[in-house]
């Protein structure tokens, strides 16, 4: 079993950022994902919250989530670029690497693809200095993005080295996407891999695929679509990704339960998946080979 490559979710635990922080470490991972709100709801302020993070000897797999950035105009464009800095800020201040942008649901967002190309070009703009990459993520509700293929579409015709796309079970598996699309994928694009799995076999509608996202995910290996989930990791694993994968379950019951209990429920799930690889397990993540993040620029 290869811990290193995983790391588990804030939201799929319950209590303060230093009890989360806590469990996820003695349950033997090495790193973990952040929740803006991690940061700006920490009662003691936003510097007790990153000064937490790094005091855990976590490394932050990523950093989310920025909504609803690509497609808008005029003064509503000008506010989620505010916003997209912000969010960068802290990101950099985490040492996290990685930004997630997942696709618009606003009503007032264009479908022109030109529009939202354009728009994630500014995003990694922006990120440039920072060291930042950004994942891109279709929802499976996403007004004018909802799957995966249309997501990388618009990833690769933008074309920034810093800029991919983030590949989410849930997502694959409420939409429905075929599995051979991922290999269309280029996996050097590919900047994070999130996992879960649900109890239903389909979730038809938006409003049933937002409600299960948002309340009813469980860990790889405890719902109806393991195989699905299993074929994914190995895909991606074959096809050369070599990045981080994160255990995104939002689930209602997992917040009533002990922190221990539910993050050795994650571990166990990390071994499931590593047992079912092709080499019997997950192969190290690739040493990054650039330099650490710079400062932004003022």
């Amino acid at each position: 079993m290869n811990l290193e490559r995983f790391g588990m979710d804030t939201i799929t635990l319950a209590g303060p950022l230093e009890a989360k922080l806590k469990a996820v470490r003695e349950a033997g991972f090495g790193q973990i994902m952040l929740q803006a709100r991690d940061i700006a709801g920490h009662p003691a302020g936003e510097a007790a919250a990153i000064a937490a993070v790094r005091a855990s000897g976590l490394r932050v797999t990523g950093f989310q989530v920025l909504r609803d950035f690509e497609g808008l105009s005029g003064h509503l464009h000008e506010y989620k670029v505010d916003i997209a800095k912000a969010m960068l800020e802290m990101c950099h201040a985490l040492g996290s690497r990685v930004l997630l942008a997942c696709s618009s649901v606003s009503s007032h967002s264009t479908d022109d693809p030109a529009a939202m190309t354009r728009d994630l070009q500014k995003l990694a703009m922006l990120a440039v200095p920072y060291g930042i990459r950004i994942a891109y993520e279709a929802l499976s509700w996403g007004r004018h993005v909802n799957e995966l293929p249309k997501a990388w579409e618009i990833v690769a015709e933008a074309d920034r080295a810093n800029l991919g796309v983030g590949v989410d079970s849930f997502h694959i598996l409420a939409a429905k996407t075929a599995p051979e699309e991922l290999e269309e994928i280029d996996p050097a694009r590919i900047v994070l891999v999130q996992l879960a799995d649900f109890m239903w076999q389909e979730a038809r509608s938006f409003e049933e695929r937002i409600e299960t996202a948002r309340h009813f995910r469980v860990f790889p290996g405890e719902g109806v679509h393991s195989a699905q989930v299993a074929d994914l990791v190995r895909r991606v694993d074959r096809m050369g990704y070599r990045g981080d994968y994160s255990l995104e379950v939002f689930n209602d019951d997992y917040v009533q339960m002990p922190l221990a209990v539910v993050a050795e429920r994650g571990r166990r799930s990390v071994q499931w998946l590593s047992a079912l690889t092709s080499r019997g397990g997950l192969p190290p993540r690739a040493r990054a080979t650039s330099s650490p993040p710079a400062s932004p620029r003022r």
